[in-house]
């Protein structure tokens, strides 16, 4: 075995795919580009209070599971506001978006369910998919024609089609309504990952209550949503919403809910405090799509005699294809150290095996932060060839 874990890590080496956890350090000159704190409310004081209110009634830590002595009144209230502000009957929180996904999908797979997912579906909803035993039929990305001919003629008592509305790493959206058709169509149910639409997308006074709300999915008994806490929301969880025929399903039958220990009271707090000011404050929201704009509009000059262009994402993520994987981590290198943080995707995080440089567009990014690194990324990408 030690022989085969050190040809992997030569293996690794030569294709440019090792990979180390970053050290985060509090540097205040450092343009964040790469982190998910889409609304900036992962160091809002309000969130931190809410924290420390929670520790000293409920302590730092669940205790135990769910269904033994784990939830408290903050989770049931964190559920209650959840799927009220997506417009789902009811919620069930996790203590991560992974394992949201893994659980929704473990308990409703098995060999009697087809499972009918786009290609660029997160490696947590693959993962699931494994996990269930069930038939996978992967779709090409956004294509409703592809996922209309997976269902066809399928033998399977029950299919559920999976995507996201905001895609991690391309940053475009799904076609939710005509998938919506598509489920209704073949008695399917339509499973949503909102973890990068939930806190940025919406219109109106649905503004930052993420894709589904205001429309004809919310609600819906075929539309299940699964969505993190750790990402816009700035603290730490996951959850699955629907109909509370789901929700039951799920406290029943959901692996990662029934064997794992509650989300900390601390986060469950926090999370809360933030969907009040997703409700108060649309400005962040907004704040994000004009800043996709800026950093796109300032980009695409030089990417475009490149042959290449950035992505006008329909959230927060902006994407931005390299022509190699060690391309895209010398790139991220060098913008680091020109204090310009960027995300560095490489196989096997990218679907489709075209390694990028990610931008996140933050609310709280300034109209100075977004010229700076957009001087440097030009500077850079320039110089990629």
């Amino acid at each position: 075995m030690t022989h085969w874990l050190q040809d992997q890590a030569r293996v690794r080496e030569r294709r440019g795919l090792v990979r180390s956890p970053l050290v985060r350090g509090v540097n205040p000159g450092m343009i964040d580009l790469a982190s998910n704190d889409y609304l900036g409310l992962a160091t809002d004081p309000r969130l931190a209070e809410a924290a420390r209110e929670a520790i000293a009634m409920w302590g730092t830590g669940a205790t135990s599971s769910r269904l033994v002595a784990g939830t408290t009144e903050l989770h049931l209230e964190l559920e209650h506001e959840l799927a009220h502000l997506i417009g789902a009957d009811a919620a069930l929180v996790f203590s991560s978006g992974y394992l949201a996904n893994l659980g929704v999908t473990t308990a409703l797979g098995g060999p009697g369910t087809l499972m009918v997912a786009d290609e660029q579906c997160h490696a947590s909803l693959m993962d699931g998919f494994r996990l269930s035993r069930s038939e996978v039929k992967n779709f090409r990305h956004n294509s409703v024609e592809d996922a209309a001919k997976a269902l066809a003629n399928r033998i399977h008592p029950r299919a559920v089609i999976a995507v996201e509305s905001i895609y991690s790493v391309g940053g475009d959206a799904s076609p939710l309504a005509e998938l919506l058709e598509l489920a209704e169509t073949h008695d399917a149910m339509l499973l949503v990952d909102e973890a990068h639409s939930l806190g940025v997308a919406g219109t109106g006074s649905q503004q930052g209550c993420g894709a589904i709300a205001g429309t004809r999915l919310a609600g819906h008994p075929n539309v299940i949503v699964t969505a993190t806490l750790s990402k816009a929301l700035g603290s730490q969880g996951g959850a699955v919403l629907g109909s509370t025929l789901v929700r039951d399903h799920l406290v029943n039958r959901a692996r990662s809910f029934i064997f794992d220990t509650a989300l900390a009271p601390p986060a469950a707090a926090a999370a809360l405090a933030a969907i009040g000011i997703i409700r108060a404050e649309p400005w962040r929201a907004a704040a994000v799509h004009r800043n996709a704009a800026a950093l796109s509009a300032q980009l695409q000059p030089a990417l475009q005699r490149l042959g290449t262009a950035v992505d006008r994402s329909a959230g927060a993520v902006q994407s931005i294809p390299m022509p190699s994987a060690e391309a895209a981590l010398a790139a991220s290198k060098e913008a680091h150290t020109a204090g310009v943080s960027v995300g560095c995707f490489r196989p096997p995080s990218v679907p489709d095996g075209v390694s990028r440089l990610r931008l996140t567009a933050r609310a709280t990014l300034t109209p100075t932060d977004i010229e700076q690194a957009c001087a440097v990324l030009r500077s850079i990408l320039e110089r990629t060839s």
